[in-house]
């Protein structure tokens, strides 16, 4: 169990993070959201003791992380995949982090061939990929064999087969009882991994629900509709107060009016339909009409394909 409370961090006179609160329970995949700069990675820092609060408390397993007598074997933790010591092994890499903690050296042979580094295992991590990278620090997270994981970006890197790989170990995890709390900006993965969401703004809490709730409270629903007879139905919707917008064809684009709604005027008018189906936002909808007042960074369309300036290339 992951618990947050009223945490406050300021840097200078930038508030990182604002009055946050909130828990993580096991047995679940929960995915942490929130637009750069929103405070993901300063409220993970907090969690693990990596910087102080100006004002709340962070605890896991009821205790703040630095009061845990083996960490390792209590909290897994992927900040940094990269901080590692170059020129070490893989392997002696994960020796050493086994050793300060009491870790036997079986442990080290099975998160390696975990992670699918046993080719690598004598390769010094200083000449790693990103994605190899990535899979040792993963590698490193689990080797205490943890009841609470930490994760910020895990499939950063990886490759389609190592993505697959991270979530359904996050699922496995989830599901033997351990809890898992997970940060990334990839939608379309956390839609597929998370089952519940905790969505920051500018250091605040937005949203502290399951992935479908989520997506059903943040998005507009609509339904789409195919019938020969698109003007009399779009004009029954509209009198009902839906609005139908055609695609030209046969096809519908109902907004504001449930499709069960949507079938009861259709039979009572006799309409025939072949196709009455409620389209779900995504997960990516959801979230960009949720923080869209909480983005400190916002990109702005090009007026022209171009840019209004040339390179020197004389010295290219």
């Amino acid at each position: 169990m992951i618990e947050a409370r009223n945490l406050t961090k300021r840097y200078g006179d930038k508030l990182a993070v604002d009055d946050l609160s909130f828990s993580v329970a096991p047995g679940t995949v929960t995915g942490f959201l929130g637009p750069n700069g929103a405070g993901k990675s300063t409220t993970m820092r907090l969690l693990l003791g990596l910087d102080r609060p100006n004002r709340g408390r962070a605890v896991i397993n009821g205790k703040p992380y630095q009061d845990l007598p083996a960490p390792l074997r209590a909290v897994g933790a992927l900040l940094e995949a990269q901080a590692v010591h170059k020129g070490r092994s893989a392997y002696n890499h994960l020796l050493c982090l086994a050793q300060t903690q009491g870790i036997p050296e079986r442990a080290v042979v099975s998160v390696i061939r975990m992670a699918g580094l046993e080719g690598v295992a004598k390769k010094r991590a200083g000449g790693f990929s990103l994605g190899m990278g990535q899979r040792l620090g993963i590698a490193a997270a689990l080797l205490g064999n943890p009841n609470v994981l930490l994760l910020d970006e895990p499939v950063n890197g990886l490759d389609p087969e190592g993505v697959l790989w991270i979530r359904n170990l996050m699922k496995q995890l989830a599901a033997e009882g351990k809890t898992v709390f997970v940060s990334s900006h990839l939608m379309n993965e956390m839609a597929v991994t998370a089952d519940h969401l905790i969505v920051i703004g500018r250091g605040r809490l937005l949203a502290d629900c399951s992935t479908a709730q989520f997506i059903d409270g943040h998005s507009e629903q609509q339904v789409l509709v195919r019938t020969p007879d698109v003007v009399q139905l779009s004009e029954l919707v509209a009198r009902e107060g839906g609005q139908a917008l055609s695609d030209g064809g046969d096809t519908l684009t109902v907004h504001g009016m449930a499709a069960t709604r949507i079938a009861q005027l259709a039979a009572w008018a006799r309409i025939v339909v072949y196709e009455l189906t409620p389209q779900r936002a995504s997960l990516e909808e959801a979230f960009m009409e949720m923080t869209a007042g909480s983005r400190e960074y916002c990109g702005h369309r090009p007026a022209a394909a171009a840019p209004d300036y040339e390179y020197d290339r004389s010295s290219s």
